[in-house]
């Protein structure tokens, strides 16, 4: 991939058209592991006052460029200030070694992400949500189970990748003796690690496809791998994860006190998904009359990431309205 092929410039560094409803400006905070965070800023042209603030992230390897803008922006042209963030170890956010992936720490970037909104002169901070997509899905809605001053949260055809991890895809390796092999191999390559000085990388979207490939390996090759959604600083369109990173998600649920939720959650996935049963395991734990699962007829996991007439984003703008009064 070339960066003339995809257009992208210095001035505009997105793998989505720029909005000329919204005002742009690229910004930075920090998470109270002392990780600077690199966020793009959309505000509305011609707000006035105090605004509800959204913070979205996600997918689980992409960066602020892709899909996570492309939702910030959009709902900034429907009134609120919004970013769209980096998490640690990723894209222009500070933290090493690189390609790092935490329960705990991307977690707390979301609570990062309130905190920075919070002090905004034209955020009122009564009234802030967060986006999260894919495996930041997950991430949002653990978030929501640990800090109160999230008023409505939003998880894109989410990901438990906590549960992905330890029990592999439809739950096809939810064995002591598989997690025991997974543990056992990547202990291995923490001592190759050490011995290198330099940590491996997992690999991001296979390239080029076998054409054996299940259908939604497909699906991720149409987005991170095509001008569609390719972006050099994204984990997925290009090296991957640390293989060791995954270790923390075989021994640490993130979904535990999510019946404990006491504020909005939106749940939204595709029909036709390979993920659904995550949204649909979720939503059977919350609890309470502002919980609610919307599935998209006909949808797969990535049409949720950037195809504008399938993202339910009227849904989205009445949820956060109502719940971010």
């Amino acid at each position: 991939m070339n960066m003339e092929k995809l257009n992208l410039t210095q001035e505009w560094d997105k793998v989505f058209p720029k909005s000329d409803k919204v005002d742009h400006k690229k910004v930075t905070f920090h998470n109270r592991y002392g990780i600077t965070l690199a966020a793009d800023m959309y505000t509305p042209k011609g707000a006035e006052g105090k605004l509800p603030a959204i913070a979205v992230s996600g997918p689980f390897g992409a960066v602020k460029e892709q899909s996570s803008g492309l939702y910030a922006q959009k709902m900034a042209e429907l009134g609120f200030l919004t970013i769209a963030f980096d998490p640690s170890y990723t894209g222009e956010s500070s933290g090493t070694p690189r390609y790092v992936a935490s329960p705990d720490i991307n977690t707390e970037d979301f609570c990062a992400a309130v905190d920075f909104l919070s002090v905004q002169e034209n955020v009122d901070p009564e009234r802030i949500g967060i986006i999260g997509i894919c495996g930041w899905g997950g991430m949002a809605i653990n978030a929501a189970a640990i800090d109160t001053r999230i008023k409505a949260t939003a998880a894109m055809t989410m990901y438990d990748m906590t549960r992905v991890t330890a029990n592999g895809y439809f739950d096809a390796e939810d064995s002591e003796q598989a997690r025991f092999e997974k543990k056992k191999a990547m202990n291995a390559q923490r001592i190759e690690d050490y011995k290198s000085g330099s940590y491996a990388l997992a690999g991001g979207v296979v390239d080029p496809l076998p054409e054996d490939a299940p259908q939604f390996v497909k699906d991720y090759y149409a987005y991170y791998k095509t001008p569609r959604g390719y972006h050099p600083r994204s984990l997925n369109s290009n090296g991957g994860w640390n293989v060791t990173s995954s270790l923390s998600f075989l021994n640490m649920p993130i979904l535990q006190y999510s019946n404990e939720i006491r504020s909005a959650v939106l749940l939204v996935h595709g029909e036709k998904a390979h993920s659904r049963y995550f949204s649909e395991t979720v939503y059977s734990k919350l609890t309470g009359d502002n919980k609610e699962l919307l599935m998209i007829p006909g949808a797969n996991h990535t049409d949720l990431y950037d195809q504008m007439d399938i993202i339910p984003f009227e849904k989205l703008n009445v949820f956060f309205t109502e719940y971010l009064r």
